[in-house]
């Protein structure tokens, strides 16, 4: 009976509490109510993300033209922002594209530049006359694979190691833990560099090369968080029936202490994510990442570099699409790590 009163005690003051932070909430201005709810769901973070997922998915359909199509008519040309240009309503000549007639290039580019759709060069075109605006979409495509398969075999990596360094300790602990410090103090920057030229000269797959240098930095923080969680979960009674049970160490680690590691490797993963995508961003800047005529942000913000003050839209839009990105995952990997914890969900 006294069970029961407690229990019945503590749903009523959750439900009081419950009450009492409503009445709070409605009894704010509708300002700060919008606020509040931002403040609580990540609302801007995930529309970023969900643009970002769409985009990348959709990017044939959605982007106004081929991303690596030239016209140096166009080379550097400004964002026409999707209005038509006043330049552009005479009609063309029909003799300017033939050039047996004409036998001059000139004209023939005055009659491309007359006729282009509208929806191409809205963000303006760069060094090449390719579209910025396809660039960006399809550079999305390319950030988002690019990841994926890093990330992917991060998380395995990362978290077999953690489990095993955390479950046996000793000496396997030891050598694992240094590994990674080992790992850490490595310049990846200058070995990233090295691998590629070398990959790259010898005629291997681009994309393969970045896939397997951004793993070389991604797999190094599951390791120390998954350890800790599996230190602290070895700990628990189960485990410990488990082994009385006699389940194998393998079964053990995978049957009872993985999943207590989930909502770790969850976080870990939303806040490495961006962090992955600044460094593709910043392999193909530097030459050792995506190589043309694939579109890569990265890649693009390096091709406008020596255009800037004449064209600043070639590195711009790429930029700001990068820290968008990136932004918006920091946030959702904050969010998510306060709602799974619970020592900092009771601070909202």
């Amino acid at each position: 009976m006294a069970q029961q009163a407690d229990i019945q005690t503590n749903d009523g003051s959750k439900v009081a509490a419950k009450n009492t932070e409503m009445r709070k909430v409605s009894g704010r201005s509708a300002v700060s109510q919008a606020i509040y709810f931002l403040r609580r769901w990540p609302l801007v973070p995930l529309f970023i993300m969900t643009v970002l997922l769409i985009t990348g998915i959709f990017a044939p359909q959605l982007a106004p033209t081929d991303p690596i199509s030239q016209s140096l008519s166009f080379r550097n040309y400004p964002p026409t922002w999707g209005a038509a240009r006043p330049e552009f309503n005479s009609p063309p000549n029909p003799a300017d594209y033939d050039l047996t007639i004409t036998k001059e290039k000139s004209a023939f580019s005055r009659a491309k530049k007359n006729t282009f759709s509208r929806s191409v060069y809205i963000l303006g075109a760069d060094n090449l006359g390719r579209d910025v605006l396809s660039r960006v979409i399809y550079g999305a495509r390319i950030s988002l694979k690019v990841t994926a398969f890093a990330l992917t075999s991060g998380i395995i990596i990362g978290s077999l190691l953690g489990i095993l360094a955390g479950y046996f300790g000793g000496w396997t602990d030891e050598i694992l833990m240094r590994l990674v410090d080992v790992w850490l103090a490595l310049p990846f920057i200058l070995i990233a560099l090295v691998i590629a030229q070398l990959f790259l000269t010898s005629g291997g797959a681009a994309e393969g090369v970045v896939i397997f240098l951004i793993t070389l930095v991604a797999w190094t923080a599951f390791v120390r968080q998954v350890r800790a969680d599996v230190l602290r979960i070895r700990g628990q009674e189960y485990v410990y029936a488990a082994k009385v049970a006699g389940a194998s160490s393998l079964r053990i680690m995978f049957k009872h202490i993985l999943p207590g590691t989930y909502s770790t490797i969850l976080v870990v993963a939303s806040l490495r994510v961006g962090q992955l995508i600044l460094t593709e961003s910043t392999l193909s800047f530097l030459g050792a990442g995506i190589p043309d005529p694939i579109p890569a942000w990265g890649k693009s913000v390096s091709d406008g570099r020596q255009f800037i003050e004449e064209a600043w839209w070639i590195s711009f839009w790429p930029g700001f699409a990068i820290f968008l990105v990136v932004m918006a995952l920091n946030f959702f990997g904050d969010w998510l790590r306060d709602r799974l914890d619970p020592r900092l969900r009771q601070l909202d």
